[in-house]
């Protein structure tokens, strides 16, 4: 289980287009060359673009960063904050 001080805070900076890392993230979701899929603090975050990879991943830390072009960013769903049943039934 993480830690509180890993969940207080989801940041991204995408630098260039071309460079994105976030904190924050609770699990990955899905990845491919084209569509990076997260659940962070702030809800479900879906990342679009083209010739996309992961060139980090550390979900202990609650950091990933993504490298290729970046075409949009989406937040979907609620803010991220989950009922005591939608803790345990995960």
């Amino acid at each position: 289980m993480q830690d509180k001080d890993n969940l207080s805070s989801h940041e991204f900076t995408l630098t260039g287009r071309s460079n994105l890392t976030l904190s924050g993230i609770i699990d990955v979701l899905g990845f491919d060359e084209e569509t990076v899929s997260m659940e962070t603090e702030m809800g479900n975050l879906v990342v679009k673009g083209e010739n996309l990879r992961m060139s980090q991943l550390s979900l202990e830390s609650g950091r990933v960063a993504v490298e290729g072009k970046i075409n949009s960013m989406q937040y979907l769903g609620n803010t991220g904050k989950k009922s005591v049943f939608g803790k345990i039934f995960r």
